[in-house]
This record gives structure tokens, C-alpha cells and sequence, in this order.
């Protein structure tokens, strides 16, 4: 057998990983531990990308009833994230809780955890419900909605709020089974709902069979039917008797305040992180909105291959994620640092396979979307951008993902509030208008917020404190 070069090993061998003073046993062998980080983030890697690539179809067909149809559509993202931001705050705190307690045998406390997190978002779900009917245009025109899309884009907005509670109860089962390795079956619960979702759109959007032509309307009502179906999955997931994470109506689902403070604890800095997250995107977007609709379209279309990116990512940071807690959890930090380093060299990897991808079809990508010239020509020069962002992008959210398994939430949201609450606004207003640059200017601005959240979340997880992190 030809051995790979020497630099090679010293990358990617799993014996080089570790430092001789911080080893506390055998170190996993190479095949093996690439093999079980491959097992948890082959499926969330399936999962994320069949998502998006079902989530550009859907643009796709939006996209044929015009461009303010898809800015329409695209200025609802950063309102609805803002209202989940909660909600995506207390799942990094529990899937810290579950992948930890997951990884010390005690599958009680995770149980328990996920029965908290169920209970608070069926709360504060119905709440947000009832806020984003009541409060849709406002929070649009907040957005940046012009004359020609506050009308579809409120619409829009009011009826997929009512699936506002699925969604979280759906993203919370489906986070305590992430962190416990289970990605096959957040894989069939998801990809199945977008199925569902893409069928509907092909039936209502345009109208066909028989059905009548809802167009942006029709967007929406898809939406709320395959949410519906998607919790009634992931439900399903956890109520069975062979569920790990088994919970059953007979469980305790009284609120248990050391539960409630570990679950605090962490989810401070989640929601930090969060609303930092959420506010730096919707005064970034809103950035953007202000060049105009067609501006905005062809902006959104970029995002769709820059979620593929993300999606990526977000599957190898998923299993990252599983897999540094439960080692934090089994005692064997040294562990934790080797499987956050595979993270990063398969997020290498995949991220340089993309950016050649996307360089490639530049050119072909957006006519997927729309005829319009214009809006053609402006999004084929954005993703010449993007296959700059890609790899650093990659990088920092698997990064990212394996200090959130550690529990390390408020660094991690110190960073999200430098970079992308403050840097990525600032400098997308400063490309974007002050020099003159329009729509390149806003997402050269994301490769100053990604390239120092990409040295922030290194130099920690290289310093080795969040080992120390407590749960």
C-alpha cells in the first residue's frame, strides 16, 4: 500500500491531533474515528443539502411569477428568524445538555432536558404565533418591504405564523436527536416535509390539476402543511418504545430548577448569540432591500447556493458537535479536540469541491431563477464573491459547532456580536453605499464578518478553555 505523503499524515492522521500533554488514553485510529464522525454527518449532510437543494426549487417556482414575488418571499427570512431566536438559543443549550449527558449514560437527564425544551416552546410558540399574525406588516416594512411586496410579503408572513409552533417543537426533537448522533432521523423527518412541501408548491403556486393558482399565497399555505407533517415525524421519533430519547405523556413534565438553571445557564449566551445573529442579518438585509427589488432577487438568489454552502457545513458540524459532548461527557477531552479537528479538515474539503463548483456555474446558476438580464447578469457577479466565502464559511461553523457541544455558548455569541452584529452591517453599508459598490459591496462585506469569526473561533478552540466549560 503506497503511504500518503508526510505533510498529508501530519494533516489529517488522527495521532497528530492530539498533543503528547493532552492525551489521556489511546487515541482513536484514523479509519475509525473519520468513519464515525462520516456515520453521524453523512446523513445531516443528506438531510441539509436535499433541504436546500428542495428549498431552491421552491425559489424556483416563485420565481416564475416574477421578481417581487421572490423578494417578497426572501423579506420574511430575517423577521421569522428573529422571532425563533429564542427558541434556536435553548436547543444549543440543550443539545449541550443531551450530547453530554448522552455521552456520561445518563439518558434521564437528557430525556429531561428535552422535555423542558418542549415545554417552553410550546409556550412561547403559541405567543409568537399569535405576534407575527398581528404584527406582520409592520415588522416588514422594518424589513425593508417597497410598495410591490409589503402586500404578498405580509400575506406571506401571517399565514405561515401559524406554523410558527410546529417549527419549533419540530427543530427541537430533531436538535436532542442530533446531539445524540441520531441524523438518520432527523433526515427522514426533514427531507420528507420538503417533499411534501415541493409537491404542494408545484400544485398551488401556478395552479395545476385542478388546483387554483395561489402564487405567493400558495407558497405559504405548502409551507404550513408540510411543518404540520414534519412535527407530526419528529413526534412520532420520540414517543416510540425504542426511541433512546423515548418520552412518554406518564414522564414528569413538571419544571425542575436545576434543570431550568443549567438549561439558563447556557442558553444566555445562545441567546446572545442569537439575537446578534438575528439583528446583524436583518439590518444587513435591510442594506441590501434598500438597492431595490431587483437588486433584492438577485441577491436572494445568490443565498440559495450560499445555504448550500452552509447546509454542508451544517451537517459536519452536527456530528462535531454529538461528538465533542459526548466525549466531554465519557471524560476524554483529548477526544473532543480530535474529532473538532476532523471537523475541520472534512469542512476543508468539502468547501474547496464547492467553491469550484460554484465558480463554474456562475454563470448558469441564476437562470434557473429568472429570464431577467439584469438580474441575471448582477447575480453572477455576487457568486464569484461567494466562492471566496465559501471555505472560510465552512470552517467556522464547524468551528463554531464543536464549542457549542462543549457548552462554550457565551464566547461563541460574543463572537456572533462582533462579527456578525456589528462588522457585516458597518462594512455592507460602507461597500455597499458610502463607496459605491451596490450589490458586490454587500457580500464582500461577509468575507470581513466570516475571515474574523473564522480567527475568533480557532484561537479559542485552540486555546483549550472551553474543555473547562461546565454544562
Amino acid at each position: 500500500m503506497i503511504k500518503p505523503p508526510k505533510f498529508l499524515q501530519n494533516i489529517f492522521s488522527t495521532q497528530y491531533m492530539v498533543r503528547d500533554d493532552q492525551r489521556l488514553g489511546t487515541i482513536t485510529p484514523s479509519k475509525e474515528a473519520y468513519s464515525e464522525s462520516l456515520k453521524i454527518a453523512i446523513p445531516g449532510m443528506a438531510e441539509m443539502v436535499s433541504i436546500a437543494l428542495m428549498g431552491m426549487i421552491d425559489t424556483v417556482m416563485v420565481g416564475r411569477v416574477g421578481s417581487s414575488a421572490v423578494a417578497a418571499v426572501g423579506l420574511t427570512q430575517q423577521p421569522r428568524m428573529i422571532m425563533l431566536s429564542v427558541f434556536m438559543a435553548m436547543n444549543i443549550a440543550m443539545t449541550a445538555i443531551v450530547a453530554r449527558s448522552k455521552g456520561a449514560g445518563d439518558m434521564n437527564k437528557a430525556k429531561s432536558a428535552l422535555r423542558h425544551a418542549i415545554m417552553i416552546g410550546l409556550g412561547l410558540g403559541l405567543l409568537l404565533t399569535v405576534l407575527g399574525v398581528v404584527f406582520a406588516e409592520p415588522l416588514l416594512y422594518l424589513a425593508g418591504a417597497q410598495y410591490d411586496t409589503i402586500g404578498p410579503s405580509s400575506m406571506y408572513f401571517r399565514i405561515t405564523s401559524f406554523a410558527l409552533i410546529f417549527q419549533v417543537l419540530t427543530a427541537t426533537i430533531c436538535a436532542a436527536q442530533r446531539a445524540c448522533g441520531n441524523t438518520k432521523i432527523t433526515m427522514r423527518v426533514n427531507v420528507t416535509a420538503k417533499i411534501i412541501s415541493v409537491c404542494l408548491n408545484f400544485l398551488l403556486i401556478e395552479g395545476r390539476f385542478g388546483f387554483p393558482r395561489l402564487e405567493v399565497e400558495g407558497a405559504a399555505i405548502s409551507t404550513v402543511i408540510a411543518t404540520g407533517i414534519a412535527f407530526c415525524l419528529a413526534l412520532a421519533s420520540v414517543i416510540r418504545k425504542d426511541s433512546v430519547l423515548r418520552i412518554s405523556w406518564l414522564d414528569s413534565w413538571k419544571f425542575e430548577l436545576p434543570m431550568l438553571k443549567s438549561m439558563g445557564r447556557l442558553a444566555s449566551g445562545g441567546i446572545a448569540e442569537q439575537l446578534a445573529l438575528r439583528v446583524g442579518f436583518f439590518l444587513y438585509a435591510r442594506v441590501v432591500a434598500g438597492l431595490g427589488t431587483d437588486e433584492f432577487a438577485a441577491h436572494i438568489i445568490v443565498q440559495q447556493l450560499m445555504i448550500l454552502s452552509f447546509t454542508f457545513a451544517d451537517g459536519i458540524g452536527a456530528a462535531t458537535t454529538a461528538l465533542v459532548g459526548q466525549n466531554l461527557g465519557k471524560k476524554r477531552p483529548d477526544l473532543s479536540i480530535m474529532y473538532g479537528k476532523i471537523g475541520m479538515r472534512l469542512a476543508w474539503c468539502v468547501s474547496a469541491m464547492l467553491a469550484l463548483t460554484v465558480f463554474l456555474i456562475r454563470n448558469r446558476f441564476p437562470v434557473l431563477f429568472t429570464n431577467e438580464p439584469h438580474i441575471i447578469a448582477a447575480a453572477s457577479g455576487v457568486i464569484m464573491v461567494l466562492a471566496i466565502v465559501m471555505p472560510i464559511q465552512t470552517s467556522q461553523l464547524v468551528m463554531g459547532g464543536s464549542l457549542r457541544g462543549a457548552g462554550d455558548t457565551r464566547f461563541v455569541a460574543l463572537t456572533m456580536l462582533i462579527t456578525v452584529g456589528i462588522i457585516r452591517p458597518v462594512m455592507g453599508f460602507l461597500f455597499t453605499w458610502t463607496l459605491g459598490f451596490g450589490l458586490i459591496g454587500a457580500w464582500i462585506a461577509i468575507i470581513f464578518d466570516q475571515g474574523l469569526r473564522l480567527i475568533l473561533l480557532f484561537r479559542r478552540f485552540s486555546g483549550g478553555k472551553w474543555i473547562k466549560a461546565k454544562v
